[in-house]
């Protein structure tokens, strides 16, 4: 079998507001449910991004001789401000995943923190509900696995602890 080279590069955010927005001190998340007409993950909750794809910078001018810097970033704010329409700051890396599902291209999903920056929520079609939920609520949520545990590792940085690497615990 010949190895693949190419992946899909998905970015996605676990965007958090503080307490002071819900008179409370707990951080929340923002969590969207899948609509039951997607492809992937029906009715399933998860956390707000998407794909890169080269219209994220080919169109910019660079920022060196060489390079677009930045990408990731400006993608996943587009990506967040598309699927929930909230404009988000502070992006900082959580972890990372990959996928190889039989008969689809493969996946590289970077999970990031994300600061909620202003904005009310507005659903595109490909979501149905959002919550705002603290991390021992989203214990009780459908959320596609591996998730729950992205959110316990932003709440441990959120804390001051340091980022460790994901795990099942």
């Amino acid at each position: 079998m010949e190895e693949k080279k190419l992946f899909k590069v998905v970015i996605t955010a676990i965007v958090v507001k503080d307490g002071r927005y819900f008179d409370d001190a707990q951080y929340r998340y923002l969590v969207l449910q899948r609509s039951p007409d997607e492809k992937k993950f029906p009715s399933r909750w998860t956390v707000p991004g998407g794909k890169l794809t080269t219209e994220d910078y080919t169109h910019l001018k660079k920022d060196t001789p060489d390079y677009w810097y930045n990408v990731l970033e400006r993608t996943l704010r587009r990506e967040v401000k598309e699927e929930a329409g909230i404009e988000i700051t502070n992006i900082r890396y959580v972890t990372s995943l990959a996928d190889a599902r039989e008969g689809d291209d493969p996946s590289l999903v970077i999970s990031c923190l994300a600061q909620y920056a202003s904005g009310d929520v507005r659903l595109d079609k490909s979501m149905v509900r959002h919550r705002w939920v603290a991390l021992e609520e989203a214990k009780s949520i459908d959320l596609i696995e591996g998730i729950f545990e992205e959110i316990q590792i932003a709440e441990q940085v959120l804390n001051g602890g340091s980022a460790r690497e994901w795990s099942k615990e």
